[in-house]
């Protein structure tokens, strides 16, 4: 027994002690291949951690849909995938996932560690500014085990491009990327085109409230949120876009005093979005407090009967396809020729190839 434990230690020794020969450390003790082959992948995520691969990464593990849906907009082979989360369940969307092993319940809950290893992945994608998941605590728990965090988000306007660029780039997808920018491009080009004809006093005031107001004091979408960006590309004002931070609370006294022409809702509690149809009336039953609370009763949103909910999948990737949306929600007239829809159906028919389904936006 004895001498079965010392070749056992030694065994872990040689591990370890080639494991640190293979993988020198970065600055902030992240692990970056030493190797200097001229295919090595050269990438910096959404924390500005640096990462140096000798090749696209073969074993990747995504908990968060985002990642999944730009690695289908980049045609990214999806046999490169070895763990996902539960959010994957929908088999309509994600059917080349139906026998990936699960390594979490969904994208913000803890990670099933026995499972992540069993997956053994090179890469773990994970959200970067999420207040929901603790990404640098993720960090420490998994470089040491010799799996690379890479911290992404894809639901910032602002970074979108750079961070479809960082996959890109990981994954040889380069000059699918620059074909789907120009998609981009074309649709803010098609809106900006009739925005630019709006003048400013004719560009609506709206209120961008959070889903966290359902259940405590409202909490509003600031500058930094994409939001912001979205609104004022489909031509109208985001109220509290000076406001510091991606959220903050307000009194209703501030909603109030701003008697904003438009009230929005971020419609991720909601269920609506891909193949989900509001079954309970909740935008409905929304809609009613929001008219119910003191001193709204006078608000142009709530006399005009301007309130708007999103789904969630207008705050992911499918923001940029769902700007015809939101700015033919804020000027009909202009946007009356324009089909929205046709936008959100090329979504879902050019990268999952299903037909749009469902409920995607409720309004007053």
């Amino acid at each position: 027994m004895k001498k079965q434990h010392i070749v056992t230690v030694l065994q872990v020794l040689f591990l370890l002690l080639a494991s640190w020969k293979l993988y020198d450390l970065n600055e902030s003790g992240l692990p970056i291949s030493s190797s200097s082959s001229e295919s090595q992948k050269s990438v910096t995520d959404s924390n500005g951690v640096d990462y140096v691969f000798d090749a696209s990464p073969q074993r990747v593990a995504l908990t968060n849909t985002y990642a999944a849906t730009v690695m289908k907009m980049l045609e990214v082979d999806p046999e490169v995938v070895v763990g996902v989360s539960g959010d994957f369940d929908n088999n309509d969307l994600w059917p080349e996932f139906a026998s990936v092993e699960r390594v979490q319940n969904s994208a913000h809950s803890e990670i099933d560690f026995e499972a992540l290893l069993d997956a053994r992945p090179d890469v773990y994608i994970v959200f970067a500014t999420n207040g929901m998941v603790d990404t640098e605590a993720i960090r420490h728990k998994l470089n040491p085990v010799g799996i690379h965090v890479l911290a992404l988000d894809f639901y910032k306007y602002d970074s979108l491009r750079y961070e479809i660029g960082v996959l890109a780039d990981l994954f040889d997808r380069r000059d699918v990327a620059e074909q789907l920018f120009e998609d981009f491009d074309a649709i803010e080009a098609t809106v900006n085109l009739r925005v630019q004809a709006i003048s400013d006093e004719n560009r609506p005031e709206v209120v961008m409230e959070h889903h966290a107001s359902l259940t405590r004091d409202p909490v509003v979408l600031t500058g930094t949120s994409q939001w912001t960006d979205l609104i004022q590309m489909a031509g109208a004002v985001n109220v509290f876009a000076d406001l510091p931070g991606h959220t903050t609370h307000v009194d209703m006294e501030a909603i109030i005093d701003a008697d904003p022409e438009v009230l929005m809702f971020d419609g991720i509690t909601f269920e609506i979005g891909y193949d989900q149809y509001d079954p309970n009336d909740k935008c409905a039953t929304h809609m009613q407090a929001v008219r119910e609370r003191p001193g709204f009763d006078g608000m142009q949103a709530i006399a005009d009967d301007r309130m708007l909910i999103l789904s969630g999948e207008f705050a992911g990737p499918m923001m940029v396809y769902g700007l015809p949306t939101l700015a033919k929600h804020f000027h009909p007239t202009h946007f009356e020729d324009v089909d929205a829809d046709l936008y959100l159906d090329n979504f879902y028919s050019e990268f999952f190839d299903v037909e749009r389904v469902g409920t995607f936006s409720c309004s007053s």
